[in-house]
């Protein structure tokens, strides 16, 4: 194939100049024209003002508002043009298309100020009015050398604008043939330049994708054919090199974002160089838009901050544990920094590993509160059969008048510390259950469960005057263990029943939601604050804890509650408003 010099095939920027110049004039042209029609029309529309301004000036000076207005409406129909006729005070005494007494005042419009002053005024702007952009001309009605009023001439901007565009078309007719065939011959010349350069980037795209064969095809002018030949070298050489350094990327990479650990690399000036997704998910930073900017940029935490700032500083590891706000909640970051070096040793920024350590000091937290409070409740009724057995030892068993009630006070206290522990072993055995997947759950039908956890808690109920409403569809069904679900909501509905009022309604309401199943226990109670909610499930925890006690509860029956429904693979939810009542609603897998 000949070989053609790109030096012959330099005529596209000369069609690009014509066209340039095609297109100049021609929006030259039609702004002329634009420009040229909009004042025709503003000289026309004074005229025509002009023309009926001494009409208009007798009939003010004659005091005759009425024949101003039909006045109006005759030349504005004659004409096509609307008039609008205002005293000196803006008010409009007649107006060719619209009733002059329901139009606002004028006094204010740009037209009629210069007008009123004794002025010609245009202006050109939206009518409210008529709900179009519209052309003015005022004149004002001076008699005596005394601006009586006002006269405005107007038309339609839009019909302007037709007339225009009408004008435009054998121009841009013309435009557009010049520019098919300047567009022609242009391509005619365009298509042998680029046939063989979109071959070249189509070549360059899939070697920047990572595909470096097969070579690219040496054709077209002498220029290009040097250029594909130096590329096809290039790629020849890169492929293998990019091969090694994908594979090296790739394990890098699935090692980073694999690891729980967060990882953060920063240089010298603290921009992100990189993190994985651990990081960002631990500091709220947005993975794909964090690297290259200043830490400040990215997380306004300062504890974090410093500690970045201290291990650029020192030269060796450094450690720290960080106290962070994530969502309202308090999390525990265990922070490794390090510095970070280059192949020939020198620092280059710092490496921060982070290690969310909240479950662990959550779990510590748990466990002290836990041995505190099992402590407290277990030593109360000891205390309680411990001072009972002594005052008997001491000479009230030879009193029986009082030796009865000591002995009521020990089987009662002792009575209590059995149902603790029952309550600890069932929290044990739930706890067991769960995680060795021994809790059979099968589809049964809800409304006899909630039938059973009422006839459990109708005596109790019935003491307190409390009545029991059940509203379930005898369809309804889940996968359930029957007993533990009872279970659960007689808690509940034990609880419920504790801390309502006499003469007062308890409600269990359940319904399908969707994929769920909902269990409402809903009483008209005392409420519970709203700082006490989050803490509602743990263990020994007590909103009032003499009431509690006096009321004969262990603290344990709604972290029993929480056990059976994550058994069952729910949530259970409180929601309380004081002086109200309180809720509880269990969200169970309705397949």
């Amino acid at each position: 194939m000949a070989r053609r010099k790109l030096l012959w095939q330099i005529f596209t920027p000369f069609l690009i100049i014509l066209l340039a110049a095609l297109l100049a004039i021609s929006w030259s042209v039609s702004k002329s024209l634009h420009t040229s029609l909009t004042r025709q029309t503003l000289v026309e529309l004074e005229v025509r003002a002009e023309l009926i301004r001494p009409e208009l000036i007798s009939l003010l000076q004659a005091g005759k508002p009425a024949r101003i207005n039909t006045l109006c409406r005759e030349l504005g129909q004659r004409t096509g043009t609307r008039f609008t006729v205002i005293a000196a005070d803006g008010q409009v005494l007649g107006d060719s298309e619209s009733d002059a007494e329901s139009m606002d005042n004028h006094a204010g419009r740009p037209e009629m100020v210069t007008a009123l002053a004794g002025s010609t005024g245009t202006a050109t702007r939206y009518s409210t009015t008529l709900q179009q952009t519209m052309l003015y001309v005022a004149l004002p009605l001076t008699a005596d050398g005394q601006v009586h009023g006002s006269v405005r001439a107007s038309f339609s901007a839009a019909a302007l604008e037709a007339t225009i565009s009408a004008a435009n078309r054998p121009l841009l007719g013309g435009g557009i043939a010049v520019a098919l065939c300047a567009g022609l011959v242009a391509w005619l010349v365009s298509r042998r330049i680029s046939q063989p350069l979109g071959l070249l980037q189509q070549g360059a795209q899939r070697f920047a994708a990572g595909n470096l064969t097969p070579p690219l095809t040496e054709n077209g002018s002498a220029e290009i054919q040097d250029l594909a030949a130096a590329m096809n070298g290039m790629a020849a050489q890169l492929d293998e090199r990019l091969r090694t350094v994908l594979r090296q990327r790739n394990e890098q990479n699935a090692i980073f974002a694999s690891m729980v650990e967060g990882v953060i690399a920063f240089d010298t000036e603290e921009k992100v160089l990189r993190l994985n997704r651990a990081a960002a998910l631990l500091l709220e930073i947005e993975f794909k838009t964090a690297p290259g900017r200043a830490l400040s940029e990215v997380t306004r935490k300062t504890d974090v901050q410093k500690f970045v700032r201290r291990a650029l500083a020192d030269n060796e590891s450094v450690e720290a544990e960080l106290t962070l706000l994530r969502q309202g909640q308090e999390f525990f970051l265990q922070v490794h920094g390090s510095p970070l070096r280059d192949a020939s040793g020198t620092v280059i920024g710092a490496l921060i590993v982070l290690h969310d350590v909240t479950r662990l000091r959550r779990l510590e937290t748990l466990r002290r509160d836990f041995v505190a409070n099992v402590s407290h409740e277990l030593k109360t009724p000891i205390t309680a059969i411990k001072g009972a057995i002594e005052t008997l030892r001491e000479g009230a068993l030879q009193e029986p008048e009082h030796a009865g009630r000591f002995f009521d006070i020990a089987v009662r206290q002792a009575d209590r510390l059995n149902t603790i522990v029952e309550d600890l072993l069932s929290l044990s055995r739930l706890e067991r259950g769960a995680e060795a997947e021994e809790i059979r759950l099968e589809r049964q039908k809800l409304l006899p469960v909630l039938e059973h956890a009422v006839q459990d808690c109708a005596a109790t109920a019935a003491g307190q005057e409390v009545a029991l409403n059940i509203a379930c569809s005898p369809q309804l069904a889940g996968r359930l263990n029957s007993a533990l679900l009872e279970q659960a909501i007689s808690n509940l509905l034990d609880n419920a029943i504790k801390y309502s009022p006499a003469r007062s309604v308890v409600s269990i309401e359940a319904w399908q939601e969707e994929d769920q199943v909902r269990i409402k226990v809903q009483d008209r109670g005392c409420g519970i604050p709203a700082e006490h909610l989050p803490r509602l499930f743990e263990r020994f925890y007590r909103v009032d804890a003499a009431r509690s006690r006096s009321l004969g509860g262990t603290g344990l029956g709604l972290s029993i509650v929480k056990h059976i429904v994550q058994a069952h693979g729910g949530t259970v939810n409180a929601y309380s408003t004081p002086g109200q009542g309180s809720s509880f609603i269990i969200n169970l897998p309705a397949i």
